[in-house]
């Protein structure tokens, strides 16, 4: 088995996005096209805004299902490199919960492979999400939308 090609971390605490895609592209001089995308904690609505997500995870595990969409996504694109880093625990609303970079010789390759693990990190990670609003908290699931994105995938 070819040595993976993704960095993958699960943090605890809040992480500098600039810091993390600035480290991302040092040693990416190969590629044509690097890809980057930063999720973080919306408000979804304004009359009932979220204050913070709770992730609760179980490291190994959670980890393992990274680690499977990873390798699906090295199988399918001929990515360079590529970076995962996913909040757990609770985040605050306007921090990063989850950071992607995908490098690449061409762009295409980059921006389906960045898209791809999105899809697959919003649907089939483990990772157990309650949204935090001022009078009550929600255990959430992937949205059918979540589920149709990940579909075109499946051809």
């Amino acid at each position: 088995m070819a040595a993976r090609r993704t960095i993958i971390e699960l943090s605890e605490r809040p992480f500098n996005a600039d810091a993390i895609a600035a480290a991302f592209r040092q040693g990416s001089e190969e590629a044509g096209a690097i890809v980057t995308f930063l999720g973080q904690v919306s408000r979804e609505d304004d009359t009932d805004p979220v204050i913070s997500l709770h992730l609760d995870h179980m490291p190994d595990t959670t980890l393992a299902s990274i680690e499977r969409i990873a390798d699906a996504a090295e199988a399918r694109w001929p990515l360079l490199k590529a970076c995962i880093v996913h909040r757990v625990g609770t985040v605050l609303r306007g921090e990063p919960i989850v950071f992607v970079g995908c490098a690449a010789r061409h762009r295409r390759d980059a921006f389906e492979a960045a898209d791809y693990l999105m899809d697959f990190l919003k649907s089939e990670v483990l990772l157990w999400k309650k949204e935090i609003r001022d009078d009550r908290a929600d255990w959430i699931e992937p949205r059918p939308e979540d589920y149709d994105d990940k579909k075109r995938w499946e051809s």
